[in-house]
């Protein structure tokens, strides 16, 4: 069903997938928009080693939401940070796509606690966090990407 990388020299193992999922803050996660359109958005994430998901966090009402409850078929891709081999002008990506189906978290308390993990990525500051969770959390709409299918490459911009 799902299609296999042409140059396959180029791929990364699933450990470098992961963690690139778990290290990389944000990537684009595109959904079947209106009219049958793709709808790409940059999005922050959260990998849970524990369940293998990617969660996200949003408002309750919009195109992404309104995309995704008609149809819960969506990739996510994710790239690091780049680098460059010494003496050469080329630029190295290594990126990650995952293909998979949406979940909404039903658990206010489970949303609650992925949204602090998220934040995470950004700060350490708790009583921050505790702020937003407190202010914004009653607001806030968690889902789950469930991985059916994830490749990785490294990619040589030459």
């Amino acid at each position: 069903m799902f299609r296999e990388l042409v140059r396959k020299k180029q791929a990364i193992s699933k450990e470098e997938c992961i963690e690139i999922l778990k290290r990389e803050p944000r990537g684009v996660l595109s959904v079947i928009g209106d009219e049958g359109y793709p709808y790409g958005l940059p999005i922050n994430h959260y990998y849970d080693e524990r369940d293998g998901k990617i969660y996200f966090h949003s408002g309750k009402k919009g195109h992404k939401i309104d995309a995704l409850r008609a149809c819960d078929k969506a990739s996510f891709c994710v790239y690091d940070q780049g680098f460059r081999r010494e003496g050469e002008w080329a630029f190295n990506i290594k990126s990650v796509i995952v293909f998979g189906r949406i979940r909404f978290v039903e658990d206010h308390e489970k949303a609650l606690e992925i949204s602090r993990r998220l934040s995470y990525k950004f700060t350490k500051d708790e009583a921050y966090i505790e702020h937003e969770l407190v202010h914004s959390g009653p607001n806030v709409l968690v889902f789950a990407l469930e991985p059916e299918h994830m490749t990785g490459k490294l990619v040589n911009e030459a």
